[in-house]
């Protein structure tokens, strides 16, 4: 008998899970990890992998009705009501640790699909996100002390405000939240030093 017969699915499921967890160690700790240095983002999304892979796997085992599946990612839309906002880049790193899991935990797929896919995700992610790509332009997350006046009447101001400010050559910024209780503005500057 060889030693790791293919058709075993007990087998195929230790692959799978395998390449589920190399893959999603690559991006989240190889990759995001490395460059944003977001602990608790990388360690949730690999966490979220890990039960999505479990629910994927139980789920494609045994008949599952589409309204059951709606269900389900209604259930993970609920998630995205109850947390803080995060980044853009940050939500493309958590999909892509859950599309890992989906893409591992299928059956029926050949596992040499799985692993060219799987190569085609990490190679495209390495590059998009390669800081030698977009080097010249940083983000920072700020709370200003006050509201500006001029914060979403007159943009070019506020850009040149901000860049005296802070020393760097602002290029545009993102309102994300004003306060006018507590006169505090939270925004994203998109800059160059």
């Amino acid at each position: 008998m060889p030693l790791l017969d293919p058709l075993d699915p007990i087998a195929e499921l230790a692959i799978r899970f395998a390449l589920n967890a190399v893959s999603m160690i690559a991006l989240m700790f190889g990759m995001f990890y490395r460059r944003y240095r977001d602990k608790e983002l990388a360690t949730t999304a690999a966490m979220f992998n890990i039960f999505a892979f479990a629910v994927l796997t139980i789920l494609s085992s045994v008949e599952f009705s589409i309204a059951a599946g709606f269900g389900l990612f209604a259930i993970l839309a609920l998630f995205s009501l109850r947390s803080e906002q995060i980044s853009k880049i940050e939500i493309s790193y958590f999909f892509g640790s859950i599309a890992i899991a989906v893409i591992c935990s299928v059956l029926g797929t050949g596992l040499a699909l799985v692993v060219l896919i799987l190569a085609f995700v990490l190679v495209a992610a390495w590059m998009l996100d390669h800081p030698k790509i977009l080097r010249s332009a940083s983000a920072a997350k700020l709370t200003l002390d006050r509201i500006d006046p001029h914060v979403l009447s007159d943009t070019e101001a506020m850009c040149a405000h901000l860049s005296e400010r802070l020393g760097v050559r602002v290029m545009n910024f993102q309102v994300n939240e004003l306060n006018y209780v507590n006169d505090l503005a939270r925004i994203t500057v998109f800059y160059r030093t």
